[in-house]
């Protein structure tokens, strides 16, 4: 009578389920594929002769552990992908600092040119387009007229400001004023300031800039930056 090599049936199981087998073992807390053999050759090698261990639940439980172990091995896939979503962010908050961003706001520091420079919102098409560009004390400095303009975002720019005015080191107040038709009537307006630090927070919040005049802002709310 021939004898039955219980781990080389076991083997050939595992193959066509996809269980692959590990050639080398470490120490680990976890149950590892090697232990699920040595647990399933135990479990035959001592079920009753002569009330066997059904085929069908047998073949449940490998697939169940195949399962479990693709599972395992898709967890890790995803940590990886975390940690260089991270890195990620960490190199492009490191690449922003010293450059500009634009953020919502009317208050504005010259930067190192001696430039004013940000945007405005013109709800629909303005006959008549103004900006002033005033002190921190309310103090009028220099004014454009823009024109009739299209609806839309609208850059402006304020270059060689002043070296008395750059000397107090203060803020501008950038004030947009549009004509749709009811008059000269205030637009919103964003400016850009300058990043003076950035962090990578979780992969939900992203990068957060710390912009002059402005603290924190998302990386999200930044709607166009420049050297």
């Amino acid at each position: 009578m021939s004898s039955i090599d219980n781990n080389n049936s076991l083997n050939s199981i595992l193959d066509k389920l996809g269980i692959n087998q590990p050639k080398e073992t470490k120490k680990s807390d976890t149950l590892g594929q090697q232990d699920f053999l040595k647990l399933m050759t135990t479990q035959l090698q001592n079920q009753d002769p002569f009330k066997p261990t059904d085929n069908t639940e047998m073949i449940a439980q490998m697939a169940q552990f195949s399962m479990v172990t693709g599972q395992t091995e898709g967890n890790e896939t995803l940590k990886g992908i975390s940690g260089q979503l991270s890195e990620f962010q960490i190199a492009t908050a490191a690449n922003m600092l010293g450059h500009s961003v634009l953020v919502s706001g009317n208050k504005a520091y010259p930067d190192a040119d001696g430039t004013v420079a940000g945007a405005i919102d013109i709800p629909s098409t303005s006959t008549n387009t103004s900006i002033l560009y005033k002190s921190a004390n309310g103090e009028i400095l220099h004014a454009e007229d823009l024109g009739p303009q299209q609806a839309g975002l609208l850059g402006f720019r304020w270059e060689k400001v002043p070296q008395n005015v750059l000397d107090e080191n203060e803020y501008l107040t950038v004030e947009a004023y549009a004509d749709t038709g009811t008059g000269l009537q205030s637009v919103g307006s964003s400016v850009f300031g300058e990043v003076l630090s950035a962090s990578a927070g979780n992969t939900a919040d992203g990068v957060v800039y710390d912009v002059r005049g402005y603290g924190d802002v998302s990386a999200n709310d930044v709607r166009r930056f420049k050297k």
